[in-house]
C-alpha cells in the first residue's frame, strides 16, 4: 500500500473511531452503570495513534512538516485535542471529559476527511513564503495552543452544564493571593458561604444531598457526586488553560520573529495577528481573574466558554475571509 492510499484509509478510520468513541462516552454518561469507561479512553488513544501515523505518512511523502494546508492543520488540531483529552481525563478521573471533547474531535475529523475536496487534501509543494524552519516552530505551537485552550474551554462549558448555571462555591483550585485566599475575606462571617467540604460532611452524615446555604434567591441543592465533579472540572479546566496560554504566548512570539524575517516587521495588525492578540487577551483575563482575583466557578467558566468561540474565529473564521498576510491556503 502506497502512502496516499494509507492516508485515505487512516483519515477515514480516525473519523470512524472517533464517532464510535463519542457514542461510547454519551451512552456511558446516560447509563453510568454500564462498564464503558475504558472503551472510551481506548478509542481516543487509537484515534490519536491513527492521526499521528497519518501525519507522519504525509511528512514522509511531502518532505516537510505536515501543517501547510487546511486538511493537515485540521488533523493536527484533532491530534492535539485527543492528546490533551487523554491528559485531562487522566488528571480528572472523570469520563465526562470525553462527553464534550469526543464530539468536537469527531466533527473536526469529519470535516477534514469527508467535506474538503480532494484538491485540498493532496500534498503540494510549499509556497516560497513557507519555506522556513519557522513553519514547524510557529504553526505547530499555535495549533497545540488552540487544541489545549479548546479542551480547557470545553471543560469549563461542561462545568456550566453540571452546575446547572448556579454559582457554586468551590474548594479553591486557583493559586495566588486572590479573594479566596485573602485572610481578610476568610476571617469575615460566611454569610451563607458554607464550604463544599462541610456540605459533603453533612450529606454523608444525613445520607442526603449536599446543600450550600446561600440567600433564598440563590439556593442550590446538588448531590455530593455532582459537586465533586463540578470542582474537578473547574480545577482541570483551569490547569489545562494554564498550559495552553504559555503555548499561545510562545507561538505568537515565534510568529513575530518569523514575520520580521519574512516581511521586515514584527507586527502588522494583520487579521490573523489581531485575532491571535484578542485570543491572548481573553485567556490572559481568565488567568488574571483566577490567580489575582481568586475567581472560582461560573464567572471564569463563562469567560473560558467565550474563549472557545474566540479561538475558532482566530483559527478558522479569519481564514474564511481569505484576506491578510496569512492567506496561504488556509494553513493555520
Amino acid at each position: 500500500m502506497d502512502l496516499v492510499s494509507l492516508q485515505q484509509v487512516l483519515d477515514n478510520v480516525s473519523f470512524a473511531v472517533l464517532f464510535v468513541t463519542m457514542l461510547v462516552y454519551w451512552v456511558g454518561a446516560a447509563f453510568p452503570q454500564l462498564p464503558l469507561s475504558t472503551f472510551g479512553t481506548a478509542g481516543m488513544a487509537v484515534a490519536n495513534l491513527c492521526i499521528a501515523t497519518l501525519l507522519g505518512a504525509r511528512w514522509l511523502e511531502a518532505g516537510y512538516f505536515p501543517i501547510s494546508n487546511l486538511y493537515e492543520s485540521l488533523f493536527f488540531l484533532t491530534w492535539g485535542i485527543t492528546a490533551i483529552h487523554l491528559i485531562a481525563e487522566n488528571r480528572s478521573g472523570s469520563r465526562l471529559v470525553g462527553v464534550v471533547t469526543a464530539p468536537v474531535a469527531m466533527g473536526i475529523a469529519a470535516f477534514a476527511a469527508l467535506t474538503l475536496p480532494d484538491t485540498m487534501q493532496t500534498s503540494a509543494p510549499l509556497v516560497p513564503a513557507l519555506k522556513s524552519n519557522w513553519l514547524m516552530m510557529h504553526v505547530s505551537v499555535m495549533m497545540l495552543s488552540y487544541a489545549t485552550l479548546m479542551v480547557g474551554s470545553l471543560l469549563a462549558i461542561a462545568f456550566l452544564i453540571v452546575t446547572q448555571g448556579q454559582d457554586v462555591e468551590l474548594r479553591g483550585s486557583s493559586v495566588g493571593t486572590g479573594a479566596f485566599r485573602d485572610p481578610k475575606r476568610l476571617s469575615q462571617p460566611s454569610e451563607g458561604r458554607e464550604s463544599v467540604a462541610t456540605a459533603f460532611q453533612s450529606a454523608r452524615q444525613g445520607g442526603g444531598v449536599a446543600t450550600i446555604d446561600r440567600p433564598a434567591t440563590d439556593s442550590i441543592a446538588l448531590s455530593p457526586q455532582r459537586l465533586n465533579l463540578a470542582d474537578t472540572l473547574d480545577n482541570v479546566s483551569y490547569r489545562v488553560i494554564g498550559l495552553g496560554f504559555p503555548l499561545l504566548t510562545i507561538g505568537i512570539i515565534a510568529g513575530a520573529v518569523w514575520a520580521n524575517e519574512a516581511w521586515g516587521t514584527y507586527w502588522s495588525w494583520d487579521p490573523k495577528e489581531t485575532w491571535a492578540f484578542i485570543t491572548w487577551l481573553v485567556f490572559a483575563a481568565y488567568l488574571h481573574a483566577r490567580i489575582t482575583r481568586g475567581w472560582q466557578g461560573r464567572r471564569p467558566a463563562l469567560l473560558a466558554a467565550a474563549g472557545f468561540v474566540v479561538v475558532w474565529v482566530c483559527y478558522l473564521g479569519v481564514n474564511l475571509l481569505g484576506k491578510g498576510l496569512h492567506s496561504y491556503g488556509w494553513f493555520f
